[in-house]
């Protein structure tokens, strides 16, 4: 019973931090990392992950759109899917770059935001991103929202992939999350959601919105950093997994 716990991380910029990154890294064990285009930059890439290195967390790339003001959260059209794979492949490119001056290796992707939403409604964006990852690394990752377009692109094209549940957020019946404009699509409650998660990983379904139960494969759990009640949630459902036999460790190797 192992199971991987992640959070998006390095989401500041230049003198504005973005959630409590340091106290996050005691408590999950993968690190995904921005790399700059929706946030960050490489001196918060850098102490990123040499922190994450020191304290024994896995670092992924976390990919998004050229959007800071947005935080990568808004519909971008008019890409090309070749032009999305640059995108992508350039911003992984940067992450190991800055990674390996840390002294960490980066050994997935997780794509943020509007771009995985996107990716999972586009079959061809989707293999955009699956060509992105595999041509800059075959041995990368893909993290992927489990029976989504996302998922069966990284399967077509032989790219492993990972299967997230989010902590923090709801589901609509078709499998995707449901949309933050609507109210009570973010959970702020830590306990709530802890029980979320343990009633996921031990039913291996997840429940909607409405009540359907969808099947599904669990490897890794999301926690977002940017939310105020990130950290007290992260160690919330860290505690919960533990206390009913839960190994929390990284899915990739360090």
């Amino acid at each position: 019973m192992k199971v991987d716990l992640n959070c998006d991380m390095g989401e500041g910029f230049g003198p504005w931090p973005m959630g409590d990154d340091d106290a996050m890294l005691d408590i999950v064990s993968s690190a995904n990392i921005a790399c700059g285009y929706h946030a960050g930059d490489p001196s918060i890439m850098f102490r990123t992950s040499e922190i994450a290195k020191r304290k024994g967390v896995a670092i992924g790339a976390h990919p998004g759109f050229n959007d800071l003001a947005g935080f990568g959260r808004r519909v971008i059209r008019g890409d090309s899917p070749a032009e999305i794979e640059r995108m992508v492949a350039y911003q992984i490119g940067a992450l190991q770059a800055v990674a390996s001056l840390a002294g960490h290796r980066v050994t997935y992707v997780k794509a943020h935001g509007s771009l995985n939403n996107m990716a999972n409604e586009d079959e061809d964006l989707a293999l955009a991103i699956a060509r992105a990852i595999k041509g800059v690394d075959k041995s990368l990752i893909n993290v992927c929202m489990p029976g989504l377009l996302m998922e069966k692109a990284s399967d077509k094209l032989g790219v492993p992939v990972v299967r997230e549940f989010f902590a923090d957020r709801t589901y609509e019946d078709n499998g995707a999350l449901t949309s933050r404009k609507k109210p009570g699509s973010v959970l702020h409650d830590a306990a709530e959601a802890a029980e979320r998660v343990l009633r996921a990983l031990q039913d291996k379904a997840v429940t909607t919105t409405s009540g359907r139960r969808i099947p599904v494969q669990i490897d890794t759990i999301c926690v977002h950093g940017d939310e105020p009640s990130a950290v007290e949630m992260a160690r919330t459902v860290r505690a919960k997994l533990e206390a009913n036999g839960f190994t929390v460790a990284p899915f990739g190797n360090l």
